[in-house]
């Protein structure tokens, strides 16, 4: 086994003790919600998609409701989630899709998912891992931040930071590792300024206190 990957082992340890629960931060009642919950939290945050899903799904309960959607007033619908232009083209390209050629549910493969507008392989990943129970890297900003800080990747391309953490944690751990390491960017490895002094991970991270 690699230095790298012990180091990688260690540090899946620590998060499995101070983040147990680590789950997916965004609400969602199956696997189309949680589709849509992604697309729209692209360069948003969980917390702001979260305040528009519940009244979007109640007006477009439905991929059929989607689909069917007046483009102008989708786009005001989800216009707090920035970018609503090109989300609602998304949503609607992707929820015809849906209907068109799955029957209006949600596939469960990468291939498929990843063939839908505006789904690239970190939706398909969160979709995968945290409905379908498929393990799956989700390179989010948080993950990209950490494991470059970690020294765990060199790569800046998402797709490449994806297969060299693949390479480095168990499968099975795969959208766990995803999560926990995302809550741990969240609460304590800022973008800035991140707490060093406080982060248990920090014996095992060559970037600590030099950020």
């Amino acid at each position: 086994m690699s230095e790298k990957k012990k180091r990688a082992s260690k540090i899946l340890s620590i998060l499995q003790d101070e983040y147990p629960k680590a789950k997916c931060h965004l609400d969602f009642d199956g696997p189309f919600e949680l589709l849509i919950g992604c697309i729209l939290s692209a360069q948003c945050t969980d917390k702001r998609v979260n305040e528009v899903t519940p009244g979007l799904f109640k007006k477009y309960p439905t991929p059929h409701g989607f689909a069917r959607a007046n483009q102008l007033e989708l786009e005001q619908d989800i216009h707090s989630c920035g970018f609503y232009r090109a989300k609602t083209k998304s949503i609607i390209n992707c929820t015809k899709a849906l209907v068109e050629e799955y029957g209006g549910e949600v596939p469960s493969t990468m291939e498929e998912l990843t063939q839908l507008t505006g789904v690239g392989r970190k939706t398909a990943n969160v979709v995968l891992g945290n409905y379908f129970g498929t393990p799956g890297i989700i390179v989010d900003t948080h993950i990209k931040r950490l494991s470059t800080r970690l020294n765990l990747t060199t790569n800046s391309d998402p797709t490449k930071i994806e297969f060299d953490l693949m390479e480095l944690i168990p499968q099975e751990k795969w959208t766990f590792f995803s999560n926990s390491l995302g809550d741990h960017g969240r609460t304590v490895c800022y973008a800035r300024k991140p707490m060093c002094g406080d982060c248990m991970i920090s014996h095992l991270c060559p970037s600590a206190g030099l950020v």
